[in-house]
C-alpha cells in the first residue's frame, strides 16, 4: 500500500483555492477542498497512470479547472502542488519549480 503526502506548498495551494472558491460564494470552498482531497485519495489506486508534465505526473481533478501534480516511488506518493489549469504553462512551469521539481 502507497502513503499519499502532501508537501507544505500543495497544502498552501489547496487552502489558497478554498479560499478563493469561498470568495466567490460561500460553501463553495468547501466542496472544492473536499473534491480535490478525493481526487487525491484516487492516487492510492491511480498513481503512475496519469501523464508526466514538467517532469511529474499530473491528474486532472474532476469536478474543478486544477491539477494534481504528484510524484511517485516505491511507497510514497508525494503531491507537489494543486495548481488552477486557468494559468499560463510558463506560470505552472514556474509554481512546480518553486516545489523544487524538474522544469524539463
Amino acid at each position: 500500500m502507497q502513503n499519499i503526502r502532501l508537501t507544505e506548498e500543495a497544502r498552501q495551494d489547496l487552502l489558497s483555492g478554498k479560499a478563493f472558491y469561498d470568495g466567490l460564494q460561500p460553501g463553495v470552498g468547501s466542496w472544492f477542498f473536499d473534491s480535490l482531497i478525493s481526487d487525491i485519495e484516487s492516487l492510492c489506486i491511480y498513481a503512475g497512470v496519469h501523464e508526466k508534465h514538467f517532469g511529474v505526473y499530473r491528474l486532472l481533478a474532476r469536478r474543478f479547472p486544477y491539477a494534481i501534480y504528484y510524484q511517485l516511488d516505491d511507497s510514497n506518493i508525494t503531491v507537489v502542488a494543486v495548481l488552477p489549469m486557468r494559468r499560463s504553462p510558463t506560470w505552472l512551469r514556474q509554481q512546480l519549480g518553486k516545489s523544487g521539481q524538474d522544469e524539463r
